[in-house]
């Protein structure tokens, strides 16, 4: 009998260990490959998807509202409330935008990734305008004008013109007197321009631009130096010189001075105005784009097609 003994070298070894790893690779790859074309693991994953991108723009849209809110509240603390629900709701829309970046680098398509990439540099603009406009929104300058020249600067203005009505009524016992012409006219000047001067603060309140603003302070400056002519004249007029109603209206009109210069200091910061601005115009267009975006990015996931699932163009109905 011929015994024939073989002895295997170390090549030989590592080829038939190098050929056990390929086939091990392989079939890996196989079962990968396998699973990936399961129609309901492909369904799940898409599922998954879907449901990031609902909870997207669910959590866009909620934010968008809470802004609203915080732009148009009348307090302080109800625009901060709403400002920090929007801000959020800002967060978890990052937050979720993170969490469907990272299933998109395990699957999905390019349409997928493409539509999320257009979101990623929308989202980023609109927050960038969302942190400008919620700034400004809570500090809700041009309300807190309206309220001082409304409420206090009014009733100064109204116990200095029934101070003045008192002395002109004063005045009228006496019409034939020089004295009671030239008080009666200097009475209805001061009057007429306190009015004026109430007259151009809302309209100040309420513009949106500087120069126009300006147009308005040098109106109420004039009306302002008038007034100030007559209560002086009146102070000069011999039988008013110790009266007690123009003292008031001098008080008075002293209390509306200081109130103006603070309303205007509000007014001119024009938070409210600017927000409201920025939200129908800047926000506005940055939301349409990333609601654009992420309607993309749905319709891309729904649209993915699946293996062993035939499509077929359906049939409108006659």
């Amino acid at each position: 009998m011929l015994v024939v003994k073989t002895r295997l070298g170390v090549s030989d070894v590592l080829w038939m260990a190098a050929g056990a790893a390929g086939l091990l690779v392989f079939m890996l790859v196989m079962l990968h490959l396998r699973r990936g074309q399961d129609p309901a693991a492909q369904a799940a994953f898409r599922a998954q998807r879907a449901d990031v991108v609902g909870r997207m723009q669910l959590d866009l849209a909620l934010g968008s509202e809470a802004e609203k809110s915080a732009v148009l509240a009348v307090t302080d603390s109800d625009s901060q409330t709403f400002a920090d629900q929007a801000r959020a709701d800002s967060t978890r829309v990052e937050q979720e935008r993170r969490e469907l970046e990272e299933l998109l680098t395990t699957g999905g398509t390019q349409d997928e990734r493409e539509s999320l990439t257009r979101f990623t540099a929308a989202f980023a603009d609109l927050q960038r305008i969302d942190g400008d406009l919620l700034a400004l929104a809570v500090k809700n300058t041009n309300v807190k004008a309206y309220g001082l020249a409304f409420g206090p600067a009014a009733t100064a203005l109204d116990e200095m013109n029934a101070a003045l009505a008192r002395l002109v009524a004063h005045a009228s016992a006496d019409p034939d007197s020089s004295e009671t012409r030239t008080t009666i006219s200097l009475a209805f000047g001061a009057q007429v321009g306190a009015l004026r001067i109430q007259a151009l603060l809302p309209r100040h309140i309420a513009e949106e631009s500087d120069p126009k603003m300006d147009e308005l302070e040098a109106s109420m400056a004039a009306e302002d130096a008038a007034i100030r002519k007559d209560l002086d004249g009146l102070a000069h007029v011999p039988r008013l010189r110790d009266d007690r109603d123009l003292a008031v209206a001098s008080a008075r009109y002293a209390d509306c001075s200081q109130l103006r210069r603070q309303i205007l200091a509000l007014s001119r910061e024009n938070t409210n105005v600017r927000s409201l601005s920025i939200s129908l115009n800047q926000k506005r267009k940055a939301m349409l784009a990333c609601q654009a975006a992420l309607s993309a990015l749905q319709r891309a996931v729904q649209e993915e097609p699946m293996s062993g699932t035939a499509y077929e163009t359906p049939v409108r109905p006659r």
